[in-house]
């Protein structure tokens, strides 16, 4: 429920709005979260971050258990030839604040490709701006064959 208040937190410092509605409490919030239609999935910090937090869709659309989403990579979320792009774009939202309009193939854990169309990708922060990870959403997905 932390790292929810500070994914929905961050995503109104950087955004200047809520991602889901906030006047419910934190664990309705958390909820609200957790079963949007849209995608929403986060990393932590370090050289080759940990994905720590993905929503049911985000869940489903990589074909994963939530035990298993969190012990991955979040590079590993894309194709090798298209990791050059996703750290470019990664690096942008941690010098911007947040990138806007992502586009970028993506991969299952079944090997099932998708391509994300306008991703939002922003820096998630403390209460005193200390980074503590980044995350993403995006409600738009084309499967590939």
């Amino acid at each position: 429920m932390e790292w929810s208040q500070a994914l929905l937190d961050s995503y109104r410092h950087w955004i200047g709005k809520d991602l889901v509605e906030r006047t419910l409490d934190a664990h309705q919030q958390a909820r609200l979260l957790f079963e949007a239609s849209i995608v929403v999935v986060s990393h932590g910090v370090g050289v080759d971050p940990i994905l720590n937090y993905g929503n049911q869709t985000a869940l489903d659309l990589w074909e994963l258990s939530w035990d298993q989403f969190i012990r991955t990579p979040s590079r590993l979320t894309a194709e090798p030839d298209d990791r050059a792009e996703r750290d470019r774009m990664l690096t942008q939202a941690r010098t911007d604040g947040y990138f806007d309009g992502y586009r970028g193939v993506r991969i299952s854990s079944t090997g099932r490709r998708f391509r994300v169309e306008q991703a939002l990708i922003w820096n998630v922060i403390d209460s005193v701006g200390s980074p503590l990870g980044q995350a993403a959403t995006f409600s738009q997905w084309t499967n590939l064959s």
